[in-house]
């Protein structure tokens, strides 16, 4: 009887509660929630994309980034029913689980019954503990009744126990079961909403076949002032990288000075000719540290820079959409007609800043255009912010992540159109932001 006791009290503490399962539901829901208002919240410069009829071309842009999240959206609703059916299975184990054991408590606890009613009665007690042979047989009988009571009474309260971690594990059952209907139902709606999305973008694509030559144009001329921007930023990173180097090689002669000095008062017992000898290996090291291009803080920087590959945040204040990549690829449904983005251009909303995405100092602040373009220096890397109407730093300033380092231009003759041009190199080489912000 003992050991079915603790039987079932270990059955008992091994089932995880429901706490469990509706957090899981609950961060499943607020990350859902989260991506929905920024869907929303997109909607709204889309609708102003599409109001500008004579820049079709950018209503496509936007409309892709729209789409673009919409997709991940729907993505992430089904992994999220997959979870869900994965908790729902447990739930239902573990409910299968409490009811087989609380059938066989219950044969045994009703087996023990018949047995009471058929031996319970007082005198049949008095007689079996009497009956001993001897003091010591009496008392271990009289525990014996003593302990058989007192655990038919502890049997009855882990039964009502488990029965109610049943109602409760059927209750929970039922709440995850609402959970996955409510995500079904809402990936459904989104799949409607893509697919007009979808019918919308081929119906711009069709207006925009029709002025192919025309669009040829337009595309020529904004990539010829992007090279012009594209050029500055060269430059100013070459500058940026000319200087770091010299730097590095200042430090590298300062640490061999340094070197140098610690090894002639160590020889100071030395002969002469023993030191004379020494000093030419002492200075020729200096040579060799024209091969470095950053020094020790700027390796430090760099490399905590690297550990956060993937999590940088995006370098806008308000909602926003990608609407152009990095790379070249060609305009959907167009012939010959390439982009070419060194960056990649995010739209928001009016007012809406631009702000660092790491720790690091202004390297140059420099007009185009009338417009203010900002390069920050991660050490080895530098990370460029254009098209902004003013600025809130100045060169040689220290920046901290997230810090806002001027408003981005807003374009009122196109619609109130919000356009941060974003770009991120390692020295001289280029790259994909996408792959190191956390969009």
């Amino acid at each position: 009887m003992k050991r079915l006791l603790l039987l079932l009290w270990c059955c008992l503490l091994l089932i995880p509660s429901g706490a469990q399962t509706n957090k899981r539901i609950k961060d499943l829901q607020n990350r859902q929630g989260q991506l929905k208002k920024q869907i929303e919240e997109t909607r709204t410069l889309l609708n102003t994309t599409k109001k500008d009829m004579g820049s079709q071309l950018n209503s496509l842009n936007a409309l892709s980034g729209q789409i673009e999240e919409r997709r991940k959206y729907i993505d992430t609703l089904t992994n999220d029913v997959a979870q869900i059916e994965e908790e729902m299975g447990i739930v239902e184990r573990q409910l299968s689980g409490l009811q087989t054991d609380l059938l066989v408590a219950k044969d045994n606890y009703i087996a023990s019954l018949r047995y009471l009613q058929r031996h319970g009665s007082i005198q049949q007690k008095l007689m079996f503990i009497f009956s001993a042979k001897n003091l010591s047989q009496t008392l271990r009988r009289l525990r014996y009744v003593r302990e058989y009571a007192s655990s038919q009474k502890e049997q009855g309260l882990a039964m009502q126990q488990m029965q109610q971690e049943i109602t409760a594990k059927r209750k929970e059952l039922e709440e995850v079961k609402a959970s996955k209907t409510d995500m079904l139902q809402l990936r459904e709606t989104e799949r409607r909403e893509l697919e007009l999305q979808e019918r919308e973008k081929r119906a711009i694509v069709s207006e925009l076949q029709k002025k192919q030559r025309s669009l040829q144009d337009e595309i020529k001329k904004k990539q010829a002032e992007a090279n012009k921007l594209n050029a500055q930023i060269d430059k100013l990173v070459a500058d940026e990288i000319e200087k770091a180097r010299k730097q590095a090689e200042e430090e590298a002669k300062r640490e061999a000075e340094a070197k140098k000095k610690e090894v002639a008062n160590a020889s100071k017992t030395q002969t002469k000719s023993e030191t004379a000898k020494a000093a030419p290996k002492t200075e020729s090291k200096p040579a060799a540290t024209t091969t470095y291009s950053s020094n020790n803080s700027d390796k430090v920087l760099s490399s905590n820079f690297e550990q956060n590959r993937g999590k940088l945040p995006v370098p806008i204040t308000t909602s926003y959409i990608v609407v152009s990549h990095f790379g070249q690829y060609n305009v959907e449904g167009m012939r010959n007609v390439t982009l070419d983005n060194k960056g990649i251009d995010i739209q928001g909303k009016p007012g809406a800043k631009a702000r660092a995405v790491f720790n690091g100092k202004v390297a140059a602040i420099f007009q185009l255009n009338g417009l203010f373009n900002v390069l920050v220096r991660h050490g080895q890397y530098i990370s460029v912010y254009c098209n902004l109407s003013s600025t809130s730093v100045k060169q040689g300033d220290d920046v901290s992540t997230r810090q806002e380092l001027g408003t981005v231009y807003t374009d009122t003759s196109n619609d109130n159109r919000t356009v941060l041009h974003f770009q991120l190199r390692k020295e001289r080489d280029k790259l994909n932001p996408e792959r190191w912000l956390h969009l």
